[in-house]
């Protein structure tokens, strides 16, 4: 065992397994600040009333459970700031949680957690691509869940790996609203007889995207309702060690024989996520000094609409104006900031690129050295 693995053994000995029994009371026996991701699945309180039947009269297996059911608002508000105040003392300072729930209770989860302390960093829409039709239909088809992400505190250098995820979504920004379908064909979970084991499984692929944007391999994931294990499962098949609590013996048991088969990448470098901060820092100024851009060549905006010359010394000149990619450009759009990396371009024969694809080319040339 690696001394980093005897480290985390020791400040969370129940790491990698699943604790059975109420999880407020699971949540009590962790360690303060011991976890580095939370991925929570809470009971919706969907607050059914009567079956639901399909046009052909067949019964709609919906969520009937009685852990969904609560007695009122309040009981389920009360319940709601228990867990998450226990999951906000179990979290890291620079940690983070993620929340899902439906339109049933997900703004009382917005509400409770920005008064318990959390920062709000984004909300997320997972759109179905296959959402179960309104029947009845006396509503719009509900084909959204909304996740919400939030860090311990509004000063938490919580993880984000945005190079990963904009290469995930051919080299664009990963918006906020994700296409993934319901859990369905081998990857749910079935009963002797055939029915689904759990009636809210989510999909893997879900939580892979979750996982590789906000975690890195040996970080610790809390799933305080783990249900069949989904969390568990791709924590495990991505590098991450997981704790899953679950107070039903029948999920449980499932989400253990369900774990158990993942198999573990030898090859580690294929689940790291990608970030250029870890690559070799490479100022503009090397670019001038190897060659790659002149000084005295002009660069331009994507548009046109800007001119900026370089400097032997790396700077940028336009008029009187003399400073760094980034500062010259931020100063011609009166701007707070800019990326000069991905704002200036250069001319290579009839097309203008930005300059960081230069910056990339040297960055190869260092590491091939």
């Amino acid at each position: 065992m690696s001394s980093q693995k005897k480290k985390l053994s020791a400040a969370n000995p129940q790491l990698d397994t699943i604790l059975i029994g109420d999880c407020i009371d699971s949540l009590k026996s962790l360690p303060a600040k011991s976890i580095d991701l939370i991925f929570a699945d809470p009971p919706y309180n969907l607050q059914l009333g009567g079956d639901l039947h399909r046009p052909d009269n067949s019964r709609v297996d919906g969520v009937d459970d009685d852990w969904d059911k609560f007695e009122s608002l309040k009981t389920y508000d009360d319940f709601t700031k228990e867990w998450l105040s226990e999951c906000r003392r179990v979290l890291k300072d620079d940690g983070a949680v993620w929340v899902i729930g439906s339109y049933h209770n997900v703004f009382r989860l917005g509400y409770i957690l920005q008064d318990l302390g959390y920062w709000i960093l984004n909300d997320i829409i997972w759109r179905k691509s296959n959402p179960m039709p309104n029947f009845r239909g006396t509503r719009f088809t509900n084909a959204h869940e909304t996740l919400i992400w939030a860090s311990k505190s509004e000063k938490s250098r919580y993880t984000f790996n945005y190079d990963s995820m904009k290469i995930l979504n051919d080299d664009v920004q990963m918006r906020s609203d994700w296409l993934f379908p319901l859990c369905t064909g081998e990857e749910r979970l079935k009963t002797e007889k055939g029915s689904k084991l759990h009636p809210t499984q989510k999909p893997e692929a879900l939580l892979q995207r979750i996982l590789m944007a906000c975690s890195k391999p040996g970080d610790v994931i809390l799933d305080p309702f783990f249900g069949t294990g989904t969390t568990g499962a791709v924590a495990k098949k991505l590098g991450r060690h997981f704790i899953g609590l679950e107070r039903d013996e029948m999920y449980a048991s499932a989400a253990h024989d369900r774990i158990a088969e993942v198999q573990i990448s030898k090859n580690t470098e294929i689940i790291q996520p990608l970030s250029k901060k870890s690559e070799p820092r490479v100022p503009f100024g090397s670019l001038v000094e190897n060659g790659m851009l002149k000084p005295g060549t002009t660069l331009t905006d994507a548009k046109n609409k800007y001119e900026a010359i370089i400097c032997a010394d790396g700077s940028l000149k336009v008029n009187q104006f003399r400073g760094s990619i980034h500062k010259v450009g931020a100063a011609l759009q009166d701007a707070p900031s800019c990326n000069g990396w991905t704002f200036w371009h250069y001319k290579e024969k009839d097309n203008y690129k930005p300059i960081d694809e230069l910056r990339a080319q040297l960055r190869k040339a260092m590491n091939e050295a």
